[in-house]
């Protein structure tokens, strides 16, 4: 697959400047780059690694002076990473799926599969199950009972969607993920343990014995368009109602989303953020890897928590939250300062003590 300069600008939206039908046919870094690929030095910090490699071509940064750095074009990108993401989906080439419905799947007869399907080996797609025209569907996959999934979507290997989930168009799961296993709900015929310390908040009457009973899940899953799901993530299903994820949204890998969730638009939960039952989450929130939010609180609409922060309590719309528990980010960077003081405050405190003993022994 090689590309000439004028189509990549044209596909980017930038300009480019030099021999516009040269065509490169991959993309590198600037050091290792060969004469058939496209460098990418988009900031001023590579230029040493362009004279390292062979590159003719290059995406470079506003005002370079790409002929006095070797190149024969060159195309200009104010933002690189926005530029990123539209050169590595001209280059990605996706999985390589067979068209059509591979002879070792198992389709119930009674599923709708979409025109212009892909469907590898060892998938299983059950009765009532509804698949949108051009999905992708990897090796290994299952789709339950009346799941719908819907028009191009791509899920790769050993994906897991259950019975009754809704996914909506343009769907991305990368391997593992799992939409749709049963909510972590269950219930003592007593006051537990852990209710009577929500209501104390430590003292505990006495220790006895539990036993717990399962709260099965009869909802579903409901997922918007766009939405990308990281390998071996889950999304648990709701009690009543289904759990819910916003058009856009992103899910890096490993995230957990618990039972009767709702996660609002275009979000972003990055690697080991887990989200407890029946918390709500508003639209563009940012929650950085290792981020926890209790069960039953309210995140609100431009929430950006720093990364392992757990959210204990409702965030109104619009905070940056940092720490254990979450604090407004100026305050935690506050209390982090003063942490890294204690040991010579320790020390001025024990001179302080030793200081008044001899005073007072003197008096």
């Amino acid at each position: 697959m090689a590309y000439s300069i004028r189509e990549i600008a044209a596909a980017l939206g930038a300009q480019a400047e030099g021999a516009l039908d040269l065509r490169v046919a991959r993309v590198s870094e600037p050091a290792s780059a060969g004469p058939d690929a496209l460098a990418l030095a988009m900031d001023p910090k590579y230029a040493d690694g362009l004279a390292k490699g062979q590159a003719r071509a290059a995406l470079v940064w506003p005002g370079a002076d790409w002929r006095a750095l070797g190149l024969e074009a060159a195309i200009v990108v104010p933002r690189p990473r926005l530029a990123m993401a539209g050169l590595t989906r001209a280059f990605d080439p996706g999985p390589a799926i067979a068209p059509g419905i591979h002879p070792l799947a198992v389709v119930d007869p009674g599923a709708q599969i979409g025109a212009g399907v892909a469907i590898g080996p060892f998938v299983t797609i059950a009765a009532g199950a509804v698949i949108g025209p051009r999905a992708r569907i990897a090796a290994h996959c299952s789709i339950g009972p009346d799941a719908r999934i819907g028009a191009d979507a791509l899920l790769l290997d050993r994906v897991f969607i259950g019975r009754g989930v809704t996914i909506g168009d343009r769907f991305i799961a990368q391997p593992g993920a799992v939409v749709g296993a049963d909510g972590f709900s269950f219930v003592t015929p007593e006051k537990s343990g852990v209710e009577e310390i929500r209501g104390t908040l430590g003292q505990r009457d006495r220790i006895r014995q539990q036993s717990w009973q399962r709260i099965h899940s009869l909802g579903a899953v409901t997922l918007g368009d766009d939405v990308e799901i990281g390998a071996n993530s889950t999304i648990d299903r709701g009690t009543i109602r289904d759990t819910a994820v916003g058009s856009g949204t992103k899910l890096d890998n490993l995230v957990h989303i618990g039972h009767n969730v709702q996660v609002g638009r275009d979000c972003l939960l990055c690697a080991q953020v887990g989200i407890a039952g029946s918390s709500r989450i508003g639209d563009r929130v940012v929650l950085a890897g290792q981020c926890g939010v209790n069960d039953n609180i309210f995140v609100g609409d431009d929430v950006i928590a720093g990364g392992a922060s757990k959210i204990f309590t409702n965030v109104p719309a619009g905070r940056v939250v940092l720490g254990s528990p979450a604090v407004k980010m100026e305050t935690q960077i506050e209390i982090n300062k003063a942490l890294r003081r204690l040991p010579r405050l320790a020390a001025v405190v024990t001179a302080l003590q030793k200081a008044v003993s001899k005073d007072g022994e003197a008096g």
